[in-house]
């Protein structure tokens, strides 16, 4: 099954290839489906996806506040209308699909970016630990204000 599954991928892969290799902007990926999107972003090596996912932060950077907006806004509105349930399973059978070995990849690739995250954030927030000035103290729990 796994087999038939790899064939039918590899085949409709080579299909979106042309397609995908053009792909140069935010707006040619977001005008992709989810599978094609998926598909040009596995057909790139890891650093081919790191230096194509900064050109398109550069460009969205370089984007007016209105048009970040309107895609936040849309953004906003494709995910209040995704089939969570349907998601959960195509995620379930692309993960009983993978061999151990990619499984582990996965879980690797998954920490990393969680890592990566953690990291930007606490960047973000002045190295300090500082918590945008509103730190909870745990001796009054449930509460923001400092004990007097």
């Amino acid at each position: 099954m796994r087999t038939i599954q790899k064939i039918l991928a590899v085949s409709s892969l080579s299909l979106l290839l042309p397609f995908a290799a053009s792909a140069q902007s935010i707006s040619d990926i977001r005008a992709m489906s989810p599978e094609d999107r998926r598909a040009y972003m596995e057909s790139m090596s890891e650093e081919e996806r790191a230096a194509k996912r900064e050109q398109w932060r550069t460009e969205f950077d370089a984007l007016p506040d209105e048009e970040k907006q309107a895609i936040h806004k849309q953004r906003a509105a494709q995910w209040d209308g995704r089939d969570r349930k349907r998601d959960r399973e195509a995620m379930r059978e692309r993960w009983e699909s993978m061999s151990d070995e990619e499984r582990a990849a996965a879980k690797d690739r998954r920490l990393a970016r969680s890592e990566e995250r953690r990291a930007r954030r606490d960047e973000h927030r002045g190295k300090g630990g500082d918590h945008g000035g509103k730190q909870r103290h745990r001796d009054r729990p449930g509460t923001d204000q400092p004990e007097s």
